[in-house]
């Protein structure tokens, strides 16, 4: 298990790289949801997502160990992650990325001068082909979720919302493979256990919400979840006993749910969100959280659209 004082340490190493983002509000969505709607805005991280927080701890932690080579799997944010810490710290880096990743995702991996290699649609090809090629150029391979130091550097997240909003009664989350919510939990939980956190998944990507049901990691066939970074097909073996321990609540959001909050969210508050960010705004908006009259913290994990699909702001 990870514990909190790595999630300090984690916040010590990457303090050189990352932001601390700042918490955006909205008088018109806390009106519609019936809470005091606060917004982590990691959207507005380096790189455009929270990624870059546990990739970085974890390339640093490998250079210490004395890699010189990183590869890892992605279908977009945490590839761009790695790339541009790697570029920083000067090793080179090889991101395995699905046949159908975002455009603007891929052009970011290599404008930070990461290799690409494409294979497959699915986590499980992606995955198994990353660790390949650390084996064949004697590196390291970079874990997108299911890693200590991932999970530590994705919980400086949670520390940074309990300093910044004192009074906070719960957290919303999104759940892709779980390194996100995994570290924001233990940064929660083992600071002020009282605050709830609740995860998000979209209903076609609902592995967490059938492993949690059947108590042992559940994997689910490929989905086409318009949340892109939400597509993981089975919790993470390090991960996933974190989220067992301490989710107070897990709920589903369609996807035209989100397309609607990611809308709303551009037309309101003037902020471009990806989909996989926008269910933690769908679950509040649609009323899946069963709370009222709290102070909510939706986290908005990424910004990175591609601009040019523009279906992605319909109404519906």
């Amino acid at each position: 298990m990870v514990l909190l004082k790595n999630i300090h340490q984690a916040r010590e190493q990457i303090s050189d790289t990352i932001h601390q983002t700042p918490i955006l509000t909205s008088t018109q969505f806390s009106k519609s949801c019936g809470n005091q709607m606060f917004f982590k805005a990691e959207h507005l991280q380096r790189t455009g997502s929270f990624k870059i927080r546990g990739a970085a701890n974890r390339v640093k932690e490998a250079l210490e160990e004395g890699a010189t080579y990183i590869t890892t799997a992605s279908s977009g944010n945490h590839g761009q992650a790695v790339s541009y810490i790697a570029n920083k710290l000067g090793v080179p880096a090889t991101i395995v990325v699905p046949e159908d990743a975002n455009k603007s995702k891929t052009n970011a991996i290599k404008a930070y001068n990461g290799k690409m290699e494409v294979c497959g649609t699915t986590s499980a090809e992606r995955l198994p082909r990353a660790r390949v090629l650390a084996t064949e150029h004697n590196g390291t391979y970079i874990p997108p979720y299911d890693d200590p130091f991932i999970i530590a550097g994705q919980g400086t997240v949670g520390l940074e919302i309990l300093d910044q909003i004192e009074d906070v009664d719960c957290v919303v989350v999104p759940i892709g493979g779980g390194g996100l919510i995994s570290g924001i939990l233990t940064a929660i939980k083992e600071t002020k256990p009282n605050v709830t956190v609740i995860g998000v998944e979209p209903e076609t990507a609902n592995d967490t919400v059938l492993s949690l049901e059947k108590g042992q990691i559940t994997s689910i066939p490929a989905t086409n979840t318009i949340a892109d970074g939400l597509r993981a097909s089975h919790p993470g073996e390090v991960t996933f006993p974190i989220v067992q321990k301490y989710l107070d609540q897990i709920v589903t959001v369609s996807d035209e749910e989100i397309r609607r909050a990611q809308f709303l969210v551009l037309e309101r508050m003037k902020q471009l969100i990806e989909p996989s960010s926008a269910v933690t705004v769908a679950a509040a908006m649609n009323d899946k959280l069963g709370i009222r009259d709290k102070n909510v913290v939706g986290v908005l994990s990424g910004g990175n659209v591609d601009i040019r699909n523009t279906a992605m702001f319909s109404q519906g």
